[in-house]
């Protein structure tokens, strides 16, 4: 194993694992405070929540797909999976070992992505051109990945026949009732067929067979298909490291309420990988990067522990873009459908807003 030591450490050595919402915007944020390393199987960063609208619109992807570099110029960026944690250092596949004062966690779920922003640009080319050469579409999954997806084939391509199955008794169960059938009655406007309560079998159309039976008995017929189902978190490596007793029976880190680890000073978890009791969404995950950023300025720079920030979880707000006009937003008291909410989300998926936040321009394709 190689070590990697900073020129300078004075205390102020950060080492932020995982490059997604949470942990670019921590980097970004700790840049010039403090000697930042960024530690992510991938160069890029990704505005996940805009990848549906990149499956049919494969240009969109270009302001989407963000070097790790472009945002962060004073730090260093390590494209590796973290494979081990100790108490003052964390180990790399490659073999590379870099000493922290201070540890972010920010791993999100496990997906398996190309390693390179052009490898990823043209994985959504090829995903458009089957698309657009397929007569009729299957998408496997109701959640919110599969409902966004199967609107922004409806919307683009009305002439293909899009079916969607769900093993579930609604749409988005993550979202009150309302919101579920205010999106149903809406595919249902765009000829998409939804079936609930059903699983898919992928292994029964055999080749050259375009044929899936699901457990209900019914066949769908699709020249192609999507899984759009939830991924695992990432964090089953964290059981092999100094962090093992910190998960709950979920494979969440336990965090306290200043986003530090429970039982430990230094090192702080964000986004999707916490057991807070709330929804796991990209605008939630950028709260937690600015409030743990702020603690560990104030902690590096020899600040009280008292005056450290709380985190308080907020109403739970969620919108779920229907094509480029239409969304479903639930707010706390009340839930609304159509052009409106639209404009809040469809047109451009907060790309702007989120390349702003981490100092790019708007606009411009990287």
């Amino acid at each position: 194993m190689e070590r990697t030591e900073p020129e300078s450490g004075n205390g102020r050595r950060v080492v932020v694992i995982g490059g997604g919402i949470a942990g670019s915007l921590a980097s970004k944020s700790l840049q010039f405070d403090s000697d930042v390393t960024l530690i992510d199987p991938k160069e890029y960063f990704e505005i996940t929540w805009a990848s549906l609208r990149s499956m049919v619109e494969p240009s969109f992807a270009e302001r989407t797909l963000i070097n790790h570099k472009k945002y962060l110029q004073n730090g260093r960026v390590v494209t590796s999976p973290a494979v081990n944690i100790t108490n003052s250092e964390v180990v790399t596949a490659d073999g590379l070992v870099f000493g922290y004062d201070y540890l972010v966690i920010a791993t999100g779920h496990n997906d398996v992505l190309p390693k390179t922003r052009q490898e990823k640009l043209s994985q959504y080319q090829s995903e458009y051109e089957k698309i657009k050469s397929s007569e009729s579409i299957l998408i496997v999954g109701g959640g919110p990945s599969g409902v966004e997806l199967a609107a922004e084939i409806a919307v683009d391509f009305p002439e293909k026949k899009v079916t969607l199955v769900h093993n579930g008794p609604r749409l988005l169960e993550f979202v009150g009732q309302k919101a579920a059938d205010k999106a149903f009655d809406w595919l249902k406007t765009k000829k998409v067929e939804v079936i609930l309560n059903q699983r898919v079998d992928l292994s029964s159309a055999s080749d050259g067979d375009k044929n899936y039976r699901t457990s209900g008995g019914e066949t769908v017929h699709a020249d192609c298909y999507f899984l759009c189902i939830g991924k695992p978190l990432s964090s089953e490596w964290l059981k092999g490291t100094v962090l093992n007793d910190n998960l709950d029976g979920k494979g969440r880190l336990m965090v306290d309420e200043y986003l530090r680890v429970k039982g430990r000073k230094n090192v702080f978890a964000i986004g999707d990988i916490t057991d807070i009791p709330e929804m796991k969404q990209g605008y939630i995950a950028e709260k937690h990067a600015s409030l743990a950023t702020k603690n560990i300025k104030l902690l590096m720079s020899g600040g009280n522990e008292k005056k450290l920030s709380s985190y308080k979880p907020g109403s739970d707000i969620a919108i779920i873009s229907l094509g480029r006009k239409d969304s479903v937003a639930q707010f706390p008291f009340m839930t609304v459908s159509g052009c409106v909410p639209g404009l809040l989300k469809s047109k451009d998926l907060f790309v702007g807003k989120t390349r702003k936040a981490r100092g790019l321009d708007p606009n411009i394709v990287d």
